[in-house]
């Protein structure tokens, strides 16, 4: 009997502890994103932007012959770093903050292996993907942005 108590009281405890690890989880639907657009949301689109195009442009003097591959490397790495520092405040802009930095880094990779006569085909595929993420983030949160005054447009 007392073996039957104990295993009823233990499996009573274990489910107690189940139930409140589930009602406390991090992982909620918490319903719409809050956007804002502070200085630094605002900081972060036009250093994303000027960091998109200057790598734009370096690949596109790299296809022209007039760049190398370590060069556009150096470049992407710049990119990552700079756009690594900044701090936006709206959660869909930190998330593009992410993805554009492991966009520039897969990049940059791909141009170090071409720098090394290597396949660069998987970090690029890579990097294209990332980059349509980004872009599917911004999309969905253009509106909510724009009614804040941070105009997104410009990345897409």
């Amino acid at each position: 009997m007392r073996r039957i108590a104990l295993y009823g009281l233990g499996l009573l405890l274990a489910s107690a502890l189940a139930l409140t690890y589930v009602t406390s989880s991090r992982a909620k639907s918490g319903g719409p994103v809050s956007h804002t657009c502070s200085v630094t949301d605002r900081a972060f689109l036009d250093g994303a932007k000027t960091n998109v195009d200057a790598v734009d442009l370096w690949g596109q003097q790299y296809l022209d012959g007039e760049a190398t591959p370590a060069d556009v490397a150096a470049e992407s790495a710049r990119a990552a770093k700079i756009v690594g520092a900044t701090t936006p405040t709206d959660p869909s802009l930190a998330q593009t903050r992410k993805l554009l930095v492991a966009m520039f880094t897969a990049y940059g990779k791909a141009m170090d292996q071409r720098a090394k006569h290597r396949d660069a085909g998987e970090h690029i595929f890579h990097a294209y993907g990332l980059a349509n993420f980004a872009h599917d983030v911004l999309l969905k949160a253009e509106p909510g942005l724009a009614k804040r005054g941070c105009d997104v447009a410009p990345l897409l």
